[in-house]
């Protein structure tokens, strides 16, 4: 089959089968399909779209570019699942859910990304601990899942490799907005780790990376649709991002936060409400709970007794990091040296918070990448930021700034300060941190 014949045929909206899908896969893969050759296909999606099956098919061939992982040979005593998010400010779960299903029985082989625009990166936030390696080697990686029940760690170079080169063509032709195309690039990564289920975190809000709460819930249903009919129970969880999650953002900081929570600390936190939504959803799926209640019983015990903490700390370890991480976190994530308040400039009540601003003004200070080369400032970022709903006096901070300098700081105060809208008291109700629970048996 002819690779120009399968993009003419998506050109005039003919859907294609399966077939013509994994072949022009397969050269994007192998290099055999030319740069213009994918923009042109891309281009012709996001011009006539695809319809479930075809989006099913790409799924699969972006899954099946490359190494699928296997683990029947390892002989593990619990299912292998994992949880995505589309990214936020402030979203640390990923730190907290790993080790915390781990020690509730599950496989965590958890493949995270970097930061990409105003949303932190798992990756980054784990490089903020000394030694921690992100690119083991297979056996470490597998072992670790085993023995473990979690590892977080980048994609290799040998999971879904077309999704690679088809999103950088992506990138320059202007075709990235295309739900088939990011469902693909989201779901083909997941499932080549040969998961047995999947939940995803789905982002809404001003700080989402969906534009509107239409098109979050549209990808959350696409996204359930397309990996269940791939063969791996998926559901979706649509969670509020019109504020951060944590009160911190930035790599380091993030990581105390994390610790904090497996220490069992700051249950009253809307990351903690989601962090743990997000479990038992995950622990009901995958069958190692009866059913929401059963979950939180095994969440609570796995908590209380440290085992959350002690996997988290096993995993760090093992990846190269200090075993000693938990119990002497001040001494290995070092803090930034010039720290200043950001403060009301009158009284109110914080009826509204630009969050993008403030994942912006981590990027500012040097805590995510303008450029893909860029290094990164781990100690930099936010701590103590006013949540919505919350009354401020004058002079009162709504934000403390952690800063590589005095100048860095001044350089973002006027920006920062102004991602907060202050109002009267009880004009403004902030959401509840779950919209949403989406499973294949809710879709029509």
């Amino acid at each position: 089959m002819l690779i120009q014949d399968i993009i003419r045929r998506k050109r005039d909206a003919e859907p294609l089968d399966a077939d013509a899908i994994h072949t022009f896969m397969r050269g994007v893969a192998d290099g055999s399909v030319g740069d213009a050759q994918i923009g042109a296909f891309a281009m012709a999606v996001v011009l006539n779209g695809m319809n479930r099956e075809e989006a099913i098919a790409l799924t699969e061939a972006t899954r099946d570019s490359g190494q699928v992982l296997r683990w029947h040979d390892l002989g593990l005593d619990g299912p292998v699942l994992d949880k995505h998010s589309t990214g936020g400010v402030g979203d640390l779960v990923s730190l907290v859910l790993g080790p915390w299903i781990a020690a509730c029985g599950g496989h965590v082989p958890m493949i995270s990304g970097r930061g990409l625009g105003h949303t932190g990166g798992t990756l980054d936030k784990l490089e903020a601990i000394p030694g921690y390696n992100v690119t083991p080697d297979d056996d470490l990686f597998r072992q670790l899942v085993k023995n473990v029940g979690v590892a977080i760690i980048g994609q290799t170079g040998t999971l879904a490799p077309a999704d690679k080169r088809l999103y950088g063509v992506r990138d320059v032709t202007a075709t990235v907005e295309s739900l088939p195309l990011i469902v693909a690039s989201i779901l083909g990564k997941k499932l080549a780790c040969g998961l047995d289920t999947l939940v995803m975190d789905v982002k809404v809000g001003n700080g989402a990376f969906m534009p509107t709460a239409e098109a979050s819930r549209e990808l959350a249903e696409a996204i359930v649709a397309i990996g269940s009919g791939a063969g791996t129970p998926t559901s979706v969880l649509l969670t509020d991002m019109n504020q951060p999650l944590a009160d911190c953002a930035g790599n380091a900081l993030e990581v105390h936060e994390a610790l904090r929570l497996l220490r069992g600390e700051g249950r009253d936190s809307r990351l903690y409400q989601v962090t743990h939504a997000l479990a038992t959803e995950m622990l009901v799926q995958a069958g190692l709970a009866t059913n929401a209640a059963d979950a939180a019983t095994r969440l609570e015990t796995a908590l209380a007794s440290g085992e959350a903490l002690e996997r988290f700390s096993r995993m760090v370890h093992g990846l190269g990091g200090p075993s000693d991480l938990a119990e002497r976190a001040e001494h290995y994530l070092a803090p930034a040296p010039f720290t200043t308040d950001v403060v009301a400039p009158r009284a109110g009540t914080v009826n509204a918070i630009d969050t993008r601003a403030l994942g912006l003004g981590v990027v500012e200070l040097g805590g995510g990448r303008r450029n893909a080369g860029d290094a990164i400032d781990h100690r930099v970022g936010l701590s103590r930021i006013a949540a919505l709903g919350q009354r401020v006096e004058p002079g009162q901070p709504l934000l403390r700034l952690h800063a590589a300098s005095q100048a860095d700081a001044e350089a973002v105060t006027r920006q920062l300060g102004a991602a907060f809208t202050l109002g009267e008291a009880g004009s403004v109700t902030p959401a509840a941190p779950i919209h949403a629970t989406l499973r294949k048996e809710d879709l029509s």
